[in-house]
């Protein structure tokens, strides 16, 4: 029997106890590894830590705070020594165009998107660095990084910074063998979708299946199979990819008819 792909590996998940981030910390710990997730609401991540069982635990964070997203990291490594890998799952999807982005709004989306992100892997790869280990990295971006649409305005931007951050620490540590890869999911069935779908779009109960009905693959996409594409990122046998932005969805960027 293979071994598992994150057998000892001590995974740091932000935004782990739902949606894309529940589902990659499952599969991580399907696959061997001691994960520590991180949310803002204790009684949601206590409430998943324990359904989830085995070598797995919480953090309270909200990465929008550089001192919680520092923090993590270092209850990370005191809980477990070190950290070998870093998810950054954790993201704000609030709607507002190019016209009606306030500032305010605009510093939310950057605060959780974009800067939460750079000090989580700040820390983690002063870690690594520093015990001169390898180690592996994924941030969870969007297909929406590429142009997205109106109402995304201030969450594209975001992303697309994120993805330009993923590629520059990737070759800024190439040498110390830490790899760093990105994700551009497409529409996903989460919760979080759900409430978005409902608050901002006005669905019924309906909307997975017209939202399906609408796609050439006739479904959404399942949490569960991105979070498999990013446990193989997070492991060794993804070999020495790194810098690389995945576009995983049913529609091809570019492609038209």
């Amino acid at each position: 029997m293979a071994e598992p792909l994150l057998a000892g590996r001590v995974l740091l998940v932000s935004g782990g106890t739902q949606g894309v981030g529940g589902g990659i910390a499952r599969a991580a710990l399907q696959e061997g590894a001691t994960v520590v997730v991180t949310g803002r609401r204790p009684d949601v991540g206590e409430a998943f830590v324990e359904d989830l069982g085995g070598d797995v635990s919480y953090v309270r964070c909200d990465v929008a705070d550089v001192d919680q997203a520092r923090a993590a990291v270092a209850e990370t490594i005191r809980r477990h020594g070190r950290i070998d890998s870093l998810v950054n799952a954790a993201g704000l999807t609030s709607r507002g165009t190019l016209l009606d982005t306030t500032p305010e709004l605009f510093d939310q989306h950057v605060a959780t998107n974009l800067k939460g992100p750079f000090f989580l892997m700040q820390a983690a790869v002063a870690d690594m660095v520093g015990r001169g280990e390898a180690g592996t990295i994924v941030n969870v971006l969007t297909m929406s990084s590429h142009g997205g649409q109106p109402h995304l305005a201030a969450y594209s931007s975001t992303k697309a910074g994120l993805a330009g951050l993923t590629r520059n620490a990737a070759h800024a540590h190439r040498w110390d063998r830490i790899r760093i890869n990105g994700v551009n999911i497409g529409w996903t069935e989460t919760e979080g979708e759900d409430v978005v779908q409902r608050e901002f779009h006005d669905a019924d109960d309906t909307w997975r299946e017209k939202a399906g009905a609408s796609l050439p693959m006739g479904r959404l996409g399942q949490v569960d199979d991105m979070a498999a594409l990013v446990v193989l990122l997070l492991s060794d046998r993804s070999g020495v990819v790194t810098g690389s932005v995945i576009d995983w969805d049913q529609q091809v960027l570019g492609g038209l008819d």
